[in-house]
């Protein structure tokens, strides 16, 4: 067991570099926050545009096929349940009809082939809950992959970097800008730490042999009582550690100390990828409306 290989989301793609890769980390967060942000209150077509265009964003950028597995094998089956669940469920517009004729039955010519109603043979499908079906399933979507596939293509410190750019003009406010990034960055290298010592306590775990079954639950709580101490134990030695790293390293004043991570610069294919927000949302708005 492999936790720092083995987990479906948030890992970054060291190798191939794609072209996604190549972009600066500013751009990446820009066009994050609009696919997060175009399908709110967008028509259900437009949303299943967004996830359309996540999808070939991936396949053009040649990620390999082991890792496109990975990542959205799972998310895929979770929006194809979430779809299904949603479209038998109840619509939400549950009124009781009142016949209006006393005695016979009228029928009408309708004006036009619109029926609410799509399927009813012991469940009822109706408009409406297909829409909230795509909607919720979409939104599921590309929120998840949206943000993992920026996480796939963007090192820790691409990030933070390109935040820290971003967020300068807060520094009028007195806020400490610097200090955050380095404490953002820190943690993101952290959590690879928690996953190694998850794994080795799992693997210490499993050698033992426990036989679970004749503990009973007490000293089964007991067990897991002396491995959760363990594991903050160990954790709290690395942070110590790290901590003493830096103040060795003299970084007693970030503003002072400064060390650059990755160095922004904008390239061509960045300014293409800033000219292509226009058409999108002015597409957003006229045919993404609702």
């Amino acid at each position: 067991m492999d936790l720092l290989r083995s987990l479906p989301i948030g890992l970054y793609l060291e190798k191939p570099i794609t072209w996604l890769h190549q972009l600066d980390p500013r751009v990446k967060l820009v066009w994050l926050m609009t696919f997060l942000a175009s399908p709110i209150l967008a028509h259900p077509f437009w949303q299943l545009g967004v996830v359309g265009i996540l999808i070939l964003l991936t396949i053009a950028a040649r990620i390999p096929i082991r890792v496109w597995r990975q990542q959205m094998g799972w998310l895929i089956v979770l929006s194809i349940l979430t779809f299904m669940i949603t479209a038998i469920a109840p619509d939400g517009l549950a009124v009781n009809a009142q016949p209006r004729l006393l005695d016979g039955d009228l029928s009408l010519p309708q004006p036009t082939d619109y029926d609410y109603i799509l399927f009813d043979k012991g469940r009822l499908i109706t408009r409406r809950s297909v829409e909230l079906g795509i909607r919720i399933s979409t939104l599921i979507f590309i929120l998840i992959y949206s943000t993992n596939l920026y996480l796939l293509t963007t090192a820790p410190e691409e990030i933070t970097a390109g935040l820290e750019d971003l967020l300068e003009p807060l520094r009028h406010l007195k806020l400490p800008i610097t200090e955050i990034m380095l404490t953002l960055t820190l943690s993101l290298r952290f959590i690879p730490l928690v996953l190694e010592e998850l794994q080795n306590l799992a693997r210490s775990i499993r050698t033992r042999a426990i036989n679970w079954k004749k503990l009973g639950i007490k000293r089964t709580l007991q067990v897991w009582l002396v491995v959760v101490e363990k594991l903050l134990e160990n954790l709290l030695m690395r942070a110590e550690e790290i901590a003493v790293a830096m103040e060795v390293r003299g970084f007693t004043n970030p503003n002072e100390h400064r060390v650059q991570w990755y160095q922004l610069r904008l390239i061509q294919w960045d300014w293409v990828a800033l000219a292509i927000l226009i058409p999108f949302w002015w597409a957003r708005f006229i045919w993404g409306r609702m």
